[in-house]
């Protein structure tokens, strides 16, 4: 199981986030699979989430990379069953390692301020390295890019032609600009190295 610990960055200056944060994270949930536990405030500007899937625990880590002004730490492993109504009630090693991650993004400067620790310490290190280059990706990419980005996946999502042809017209744009966002984006190298993320992070709940 995949504990999400998220803390809000600068909240002394910022005010209180968490409803926006909450408001978004029941957006995000209702088009992925395998959230045990929806994102719920558990204590301050902190919020939790339980994901059994490493492909949706994934995604919703570069949502929050993407969105900004969010600090995360991810934990695998063994947590309570069955499962409480609140993860702030639940217990075990994926939330322990969730708030070691926490802290250790906490003391991060980066751009990507996720950490991830599993059991195996080496195995941890080398999927956080691959999610921090998926996160800069997200992190650096412009509104053109996400405009274009964002209709690929919507008209995917909803089974209709998901080609840059189809963005072009839809946005009113040459298909030669798409091209040009798409690769600027780099939406192809995004997707070709998700699955190999979501394997290794998977991977950690099997150590």
């Amino acid at each position: 199981m995949i504990v999400l610990t998220v803390d809000q960055q600068r909240s002394t200056t910022r005010g209180d986030k968490v409803p926006d944060f909450l408001a978004r994270a029941e957006v995000w949930g209702a088009r992925l699979d395998g959230i045990e536990l929806p994102f719920e405030r558990t204590v301050g500007d902190e919020v939790q989430a339980v994901v059994a899937s490493p492909s949706t625990a994934l995604a919703l880590v570069l949502e929050i990379v993407r969105l900004g002004g969010w600090r995360a730490g991810v934990g695998v492993g063994e947590v309570q069953d069955p499962l409480p109504e609140h993860s702030r009630e639940a217990s075990g090693p994926a939330f322990v390692r969730a708030r070691a991650a926490i802290d250790r993004a906490k003391r991060r400067s980066s751009a990507v301020p996720v950490a991830i620790q599993g059991a195996d310490g080496p195995a941890s290190a080398d999927v956080e390295a691959v999610v921090h280059l998926l996160g800069a990706v997200v992190e650096r990419r412009s509104t053109a890019g996400w405009e274009v980005v964002d209709l690929l996946v919507d008209l995917e999502r909803s089974g209709a032609d998901a080609t840059q042809r189809e963005v072009a017209r839809r946005l009113g744009v040459s298909e030669q600009a798409v091209s040009q966002r798409v690769r600027a984006a780099l939406w192809a190298e995004e997707r070709a190295a998700l699955p190999v993320a979501a394997r290794l992070l998977g991977e950690l709940d099997t150590i």
